[in-house]
């Protein structure tokens, strides 16, 4: 994964974390609040980057901003920041890229930010899924991103103002060299009239600004407390409620943390310490609970402080999530623990992985062949909006409109069942009339990696490669692919369906299907809808080696 500006070090978390724990049923009893219900207090924020463009958006910075490491060529493969792929179907508009087509065969294509229809469907899911305030991030606006995060700021605005959602800007000072003079002048001539607007967050009656990033014991951060404690009471002076953004040992100033900030840290409304990269298990959340964010509450409530903990949905990429259980598990010992807010890391962070903005499903709606998870990586088939219910249920549960409970309440899809349009060979047993030396099994076509493929006995037609797709029910049609930098070759085959895996019918073919670099090494059969369990692919020819060769296979219903 490309480093971003919030890559930091991963904490160790030593032991079994549940050897330590009291029953989860048990609760601490929460500390009193500082400051009563308002935009943060009570709520749901969740942070919103805001910052992907494409060509031809007409955004100021120009290129695929955040899309690509070289912003000026177009995303593929070997050019990317992003480890997890959009869900497109509700944006008007998508903007084409270099990445092969997706499983199902549809152009690979990306949103931009700077598209106010884009701005406004992601308000829109914050209205509909229960996130009740945006907290817009803004890193140094006095660089060449400036003037696209000024349009930014404005078409946020609108969308909240559209949809009775809340935003609030939180400066991301990385890098930010004259952090100090510059965000109280960019507050003051620019940011500051936002607060104007109806939707603009307000807790105890006040504007609400974050700063993230004080503190960090990393070279992207290094100022010094005076410098930091002078901001916060500057911002404080012109009326402002102000979050701190810290590091996760801020209490401690320890690990991710710079010693000599307490009184910086103690400056502000509300704290909110960063989790993201902390950890990847159930275990080190409970952990967490235990050792980190109960004494941390006691020390917020001790200085008349405000806990906003982060609480995320985990890395997708990484394996994290466990359909679902990291999320629930994390929102469940925040709202247990008390907490008088939550921050959701992060809304639309594809680059980090753990976005909760509706992503793709499957590796239908994947880029094929590029590694890229999809939300059924664990075999758990997942809705495009399930991370959305879940924050929808831990919102609920946060404002007491549902009992507190350890069981994760929101079902991976609406009813159970499969989400429509899924790959149903993704996963599944699959075997062959033979494999040539080496790691070349069956299975390779079925593991969502392109790079792995099956390759039968080298000088020995026919062969055969067939899936179990574990349950009788209509199949129409089949993604096959080669491994994406292959020459282009035309395998003669035929594809083959039945319902115990023994008598087959014919359902398409013999027929020379032509695998092209050009096209992406893929190829599409469709036919008739034909009730089957086991799909067979029959070769009998192969133009560029002397066997049967697949390195994905995917079925679909329609």
């Amino acid at each position: 994964m490309a480093p971003t500006r919030r890559t930091l070090i991963r904490s160790v978390v030593a032991g079994s974390a549940l050897a330590a724990l009291p029953d989860l049923a048990l609760s601490p009893t929460p500390a009193a609040a500082a400051s009563p219900p308002g935009d943060v207090v009570g709520k749901v924020s969740v942070g919103y980057q805001g910052w992907f463009s494409c060509p031809g958006d007409g955004a100021p910075i120009g290129g695929w901003w955040h899309w690509s490491r070289d912003r000026f060529q177009s995303p593929s493969p070997a050019n990317t920041t992003i480890v997890s792929w959009p869900d497109m179907r509700e944006y008007d508009r998508g903007y084409p890229t270099a990445y092969p087509n997706l499983g199902d065969g549809r152009p690979a294509t990306l949103f931009s930010s700077y598209d106010q229809q884009t701005v406004d469907t992601h308000f829109r899911w914050m209205r509909e899924y229960g996130c009740d305030t945006a907290a817009l991030q803004r890193f140094n606006p006095f660089g060449d991103e400036g003037p696209t995060r000024d349009a930014m700021a404005v078409k946020v605005r609108s969308a909240a103002e559209r949809f009775g959602r809340r935003f609030y800007v939180m400066y991301d000072v990385t890098g930010w060299t004259a952090m100090q003079s510059q965000l109280k002048e960019d507050w003051a001539t620019k940011m500051s009239a936002h607060t104007a607007s109806p939707a603009y967050a307000r807790q105890n009656g006040k504007p609400v600004v974050c700063v993230w990033g004080f503190g960090f014991a990393d070279d992207g951060r290094p100022f010094a407390p005076a410098a930091c404690l002078d901001v916060v009471r500057w911002l404080k002076a012109q009326g402002c409620y102000v979050i701190g953004g810290v590091p996760t040992y801020w209490r401690q100033g320890i690990n991710d943390s710079r010693p000599g900030f307490a009184d910086v840290y103690h400056a502000f409304d509300m704290l909110s310490p960063w989790m993201v990269g902390r950890t990847g298990t159930l275990d080190g959340l409970d952990w967490f609970h235990a050792n980190v964010n109960v004494p941390d509450l006691a020390d917020c409530a001790a200085h008349g402080i405000d806990y906003q903990p982060c609480v995320m949905p985990g890395d997708l990429s990484a394996g994290h999530r466990r359909h679902g259980d990291f999320y629930w598990r994390h929102l469940y010992n925040m709202v247990r623990l008390g907490a008088q807010g939550l921050y959701v890391s992060m809304f639309d962070e594809f680059n980090e992985g753990n976005q909760i903005a509706k992503t793709s499903e499957t590796a239908a709606a994947t880029p094929a062949g590029t590694g890229i998870r999809a939300l059924d990586e664990d075999g758990t088939a997942c809705s495009a909006d399930y991370y959305l219910r879940i924050t929808a249920d831990g919102g609920r549960m946060l404002k007491g409109q549902l009992a507190l409970t350890a069981v994760r309440p929101t079902p991976p899809v609406t009813g159970g069942g499969q989400p429509p349009g899924g790959d149903l060979a993704a996963g599944r047993p699959a075997s062959a009339s033979s494999q040539q030396n080496g790691p070349f099994g069956a299975g390779n076509a079925v593991d969502g990696d392109r790079g792995t493929y099956w390759e039968s006995a080298n000088g020995a037609f026919p062969q055969w490669w067939q899936v179990d797709l574990g349950a009788t029910g209509p199949a129409a049609r089949l993604l096959l692919a080669l491994p994406a930098g292959w020459e282009a070759r035309t395998q003669t085959l035929s594809v083959q369906g039945g319902t115990d895996g023994t008598t087959f019918t014919t359902l398409t073919g013999p027929v020379g299907v032509r695998f092209d670099p050009a096209t992406g090494n893929q190829a599409t059969l469709t036919f008739t809808a034909t009730p089957v369990r086991y799909l067979r692919v029959r070769f009998t020819g192969n133009t560029g080696w002397p066997a049967g060769q697949l390195a994905q296979l995917s079925a679909y219903a329609a």
